[in-house]
């Protein structure tokens, strides 16, 4: 069996953004996107590199279900559907149930509410795919979540079922592979590259890239999914490399979290907003739309400089900006109409 599955087709394209290059302040030809969301599988996004890697120790371990964790608007949970339905495994997604939901009758009201009512974003894909989701009543980050995510591959392996624990985000020196190879296509497409940025969340994707190109060059940008992210980055990129990687050897900016991982900062909406705008490229309001915040503030204050190769990786997470309802709202405001 080979070492990876394979779930889509690389590389993913390199496109310029000389508009917004402009209107950031830096010269026309030294912005690029680098578009991971355009991966294929299950509406795209960078977990699919990471998957095809956990898919495959899935499959040599005889594994017949997958099973993760993640928030309802999750894009790994959505893609962890897709690549289980893809090579023919079920897929169960371990979710806290909404806030204010009680238990009824042992089971969580979550489950009740969404049954037979609208839902929206990634969510309305798990349902597509044909993912179960098992909802847990007390979850408040990914710790807890991974916790009753082993709870549920026991609970599985009791029924006779053969359960993989794919990790919180797909972020395992394993998962983080596929952005060692995202690296080297990086490389090959811009090989005078001086900034890749990128978000940072469960940390894999910027492991792998540190691992790829070297701490100086990854400018990861925290969106509050962890408490300690580059940390965590650091360790999987040591992993990868087999050499240890100071957590403070790498660049990371934890300015654009605001309020909280979830809750739609203002710096992000406006960035979301000026890249749709300048060159019809669409981001989510968690992860790209921090990214590319991040990019933005790292131009005002001279981190980045006109003059220098920048690729912004594009990770995916559309889906989620539908299943926003905060950014649906504010986003709504911004209609225009015409007289």
């Amino acid at each position: 069996m080979p070492e990876k599955c394979a779930l889509a087709v690389w590389p993913t394209p390199m496109e310029p953004a000389p508009r917004l290059a402009e209107a950031i302040g830096l010269r026309a030809g030294d912005l690029w996107i680098k578009r991971d969301d355009l991966t294929g599988l299950g509406g795209g996004g960078n977990k699919v590199r990471k998957l095809e890697w956990l898919v495959a120790d899935a499959l040599r371990h005889g594994a017949d279900t997958l099973v993760t964790s993640g928030g309802p608007q999750s894009n790994h949970a959505r893609l962890t559907a897709a690549a289980a339905a893809r090579v023919g495994l079920d897929a169960v997604l371990v979710m806290p149930a909404p806030a204010g939901s009680p238990s009824v009758s042992g089971k969580s009201a979550a489950a009740k509410s969404v049954a037979g009512k609208p839902v929206a974003g990634n969510l309305l894909l798990d349902a597509l795919l044909g993912a179960r989701i098992a909802w847990v009543e007390e979850a408040s980050g990914p710790a807890e979540l991974t916790d009753a995510a082993r709870r549920t591959c026991a609970a599985l392996r009791e029924r006779g079922a053969r359960p993989y624990l794919v990790p919180f985000g797909g972020s395992s020196a394993l998962g983080a592979r596929g952005y060692l190879e995202a690296g080297a296509e990086i490389l090959a497409q811009q090989p005078d590259v001086r900034h890749v940025v990128t978000a940072l969340g469960s940390g894999a994707t910027m492991a792998g890239l540190v691992a790829a190109l070297g701490p100086g060059r990854v400018l990861g940008v925290d969106v509050g999914a962890l408490p300690d992210p580059g940390r965590t980055a650091a360790a999987m990129a040591g992993d990868l490399t087999g050499r240890a990687q100071p957590a403070e050897a790498l660049r990371i900016r934890a300015d654009q979290v605001g309020e909280a991982y979830a809750v739609l900062y203002q710096p992000v909406l406006d960035a979301i907003t000026a890249v749709a705008a300048a060159e019809g490229v669409l981001l989510d309001p968690v992860y790209t739309g921090r990214a590319a915040a991040g990019l933005f503030a790292a131009v005002r204050d001279g981190d980045i400089r006109p003059g220098e190769r920048t690729v912004l990786v594009h990770t995916g997470g559309l889906p989620g900006l539908f299943g926003h309802t905060e950014a649906s709202v504010r986003a709504g405001r911004l209609l225009r109409t015409q007289d």
